[in-house]
């Protein structure tokens, strides 16, 4: 006789175990990676030239998909999308694989104690939250802002609230890049205050949005504690976590 029921069990089983594993992290690193490789950042797609046509479709690039504060504060058609797609946007090599070593460390962590669609949510609301931070302190501004970074810092302050007390492996450049293993709260901490004394000094101009960086963390870690206060944080020390150089 079939046993129909230790069937269906075995199916389902079977299904949790191939949707196990942080789906949601790999499909936001493949989707940036896939997007900046067939964009013309990249220099890979013969379909947008070389010289002065690349650069000019790069420009056009970054002003279609990227966020400008002039025109997201002053409410220009479709400008209130721009948070959503500058998220998927970067503007060099250097950017992308920065960004998507920092997701792929924190971010597979933080979405299996969150699960996927809760992850993917607070990835894209906390991106949001970050990149309209900055454009409303910087309302005036034609420049414009592309890359994941302001919803990494959620998943970096989110992680830190979760896990304050697996270790990480870092590489700082004023110790001579040696690779030392530190509690991932000393590390995050230490990366938010230099985030934040940046942000501080930072002026209108080009360079990296260190106020998007502060706001996304702060984002990140209140609603970790308003969203998962009275569940179980992970005291002890959490599995080891690889990472690389500051973000």
């Amino acid at each position: 006789m079939i046993d129909r029921r230790g069937a269906v069990r075995a199916v389902l089983g079977a299904l949790r175990g191939a949707r196990s594993g942080p789906t949601v992290t790999y499909g936001l690193i493949a989707a940036c990676c896939l997007l900046f490789v067939i964009g013309p950042v990249s220099g890979l797609n013969p379909v947008y030239g070389t010289g002065d046509q690349l650069l000019a479709a790069q420009g056009a690039y970054f002003r279609r998909w990227g966020v400008v504060p002039a025109d997201l504060m002053s409410g220009v058609p479709g400008a209130l999308l721009t948070p959503l797609t500058a998220l998927f946007v970067h503007g060099s090599w250097l950017h992308l694989l920065g960004n998507m070593l920092f997701l792929y460390v924190f971010g597979a962590m933080a979405e299996e104690r969150m699960g996927p669609v809760e992850f993917a949510l607070f990835y894209l609301g906390a991106g949001y939250l970050a990149l309209l931070g900055y454009a409303a302190a910087h309302a005036s501004s034609e420049q414009t802002l592309v890359g994941a970074s302001g919803a990494i810092s959620g998943v970096l302050g989110a992680f830190l609230f979760l896990f304050p007390r697996s270790r990480v492996t870092s590489l700082f450049p004023f110790l001579f890049f040696l690779p030392l293993r530190f509690p991932a709260w000393i590390v995050l901490v230490f990366w938010f205050v230099l985030q934040w004394l940046a942000a501080r000094a930072a002026g209108a101009g080009p360079g990296v949005a260190y106020l998007a960086h502060v706001v996304g963390f702060a984002v990140g870690f209140l609603y970790a504690w308003v969203r998962h206060r009275g569940g179980d944080r992970v005291k002890a020390q959490a599995a080891a976590t690889e990472g690389e150089s500051q973000p």
